[in-house]
């Protein structure tokens, strides 16, 4: 509603200030979200620190904990609103590069020919790749007009979980390429007049010279489809979490949800690279027939392709509490649970990956008999102690009855994991 009222200009007291949301200023949601995160980061580290309680709440450390984390959630959903919005208006803006980038490629590959052709002089061969370049300029173009509010041609290359596909912007690069290798010969073909030379370009069609570059092309397409399905249906069997990205990244090809590094994904897309670069050096010598990839290449390229989708089968799991027990404070006596209690949940996979913004942590919630009871945010320097990846403090709510109850914790993926007995005395 703030977007629309501000590009409509109703909302003009928010027009070109801070958190402007309109999009079309240097103060727009880039600043606005910004600004958002740097309040939310200084206001997490001053409840760390003590300071900005209300005196109602002071004394106690259960209210004092409650209404901190009340505090942070709200402002932690106000941040995640931007940021949102941030990533929408950056994928409206992406159409327009990818555009600029395609038609820097083609403007690149002219002064190449150019500056080779001195000397050798400018045969039909250069004039049908710029030409096959041309046409693929074209068509980028206009795929990235009619999808301009989706990315542009990266339309396609972005998951489901708002993400950029590395399975699938490997596949879609080798379709490029092929589809401009045939675009090649098509255009030399047409513009041949000796019969010898068309048969000769027929022939650099054939199978027995392009195998390797369409076994390539095969498999990775092949890839890139089991993958989604992979993926998919280890979501419905819950083997994986997902959680959904703010918005599309090129980091996204080379690392795993949580934002690190990730082994299948770098050795897959840097393989896959020299193998593109070898198979373009090819077509560049000889221009007459599909690249004849090496076998070998072409092997170590499907080995690559086999380590990654082995990568997609192994990652993730679910969920798993191992053990709930009684927090006891400092002076306090042991003893069992009783309502009003802090029980500590301990296990595995309770924030998943790419799950550790706060508006992520907040959503997270503990299943006591028949209490849903969310999970409180306790800030400190730098992040959070509560919630994390294997421990989880929450109170005993009143409305529990004693006796033998179920803890079950519920992610922020959606995720319910195993449920552990546990007896709660008055």
């Amino acid at each position: 509603m703030a977007v629309q009222e501000a590009r409509d200009g109703t909302g003009a007291g928010r027009i070109h200030e801070g958190g402007c949301t309109c999009g079309d200023c240097p103060h727009g949601v880039r600043e606005g979200h910004r600004r958002a995160v740097a309040a939310f980061l200084r206001r997490r580290d001053e409840f760390a620190a003590g300071q900005g309680l209300p005196a109602a709440v002071a004394h106690s450390a259960s209210a004092s904990r409650q209404w901190v984390s009340e505090q942070l959630t709200q402002r932690a959903e106000s941040v995640a609103e931007r940021g949102r919005a941030e990533g929408e208006v950056r994928l409206a803006r992406l159409w327009l590069r990818t555009v600029c980038a395609v038609w820097g490629a083609v403007l690149a590959l002219l002064l190449g020919e150019a500056l080779t052709a001195v000397g050798a002089g400018w045969g039909g061969a250069r004039t049908a790749a710029l030409a096959a370049a041309l046409v693929v300029a074209v068509t980028l173009s206009a795929a990235s007009w009619f999808h301009r509010a989706c990315g542009g041609v990266l339309a396609p290359l972005i998951g489901e979980d708002n993400r950029m596909s590395t399975s699938r912007t490997v596949a879609a690069c080798w379709i490029l390429f092929v589809g401009y290798a045939v675009l090649l010969l098509a255009a030399r073909l047409a513009g041949a007049s000796d019969p010898a030379e068309r048969d000769a370009l027929i022939s650099g069609l054939g199978l027995a010279r392009g195998a390797g570059v369409v076994t390539v092309l095969a498999v990775v397409c092949g890839i890139a489809v089991l993958v989604r399905r992979v993926v998919g249906l280890r979501i419905l069997a819950q083997r994986l979490q997902k959680v959904p990205a703010y918005r599309p990244r090129a980091a996204d090809l080379l690392t795993d949800d949580s934002g690190r590094g990730a082994f299948t994904d770098i050795q897959y897309v840097a393989i896959s690279a020299v193998a593109l670069l070898f198979a373009a050096v090819r077509l560049a010598r000889r221009p007459d027939r599909l690249p004849d990839l090496p076998w070998g290449l072409g092997v170590i390229v499907l080995i690559s392709a086999a380590t990654y989708l082995a990568g997609k089968y192994a990652e993730g799991g679910r969920p798993v509490v191992l053990s709930v027990v009684r927090v006891r404070e400092p002076g306090d006596l042991d003893g069992p649970i009783r309502t009003g209690d802090d029980i500590e949940i301990r296990g595995a996979g309770f924030v998943p990956p790419g799950a550790r913004s706060a508006d992520r942590l907040s959503r997270m919630v503990v299943r006591i008999g028949t209490v849903d009871v969310h999970v409180p945010l306790v800030p400190v320097t730098g992040g959070f102690s509560n919630p994390t990846d294997t421990v989880l403090t929450v109170p005993v709510p009143a409305d529990v009855e004693p006796g033998a109850v179920e803890v079950q914790v519920v992610t922020a993926a959606g995720m319910a994991t195993n449920r552990c007995l546990v007896q709660v005395t008055e």
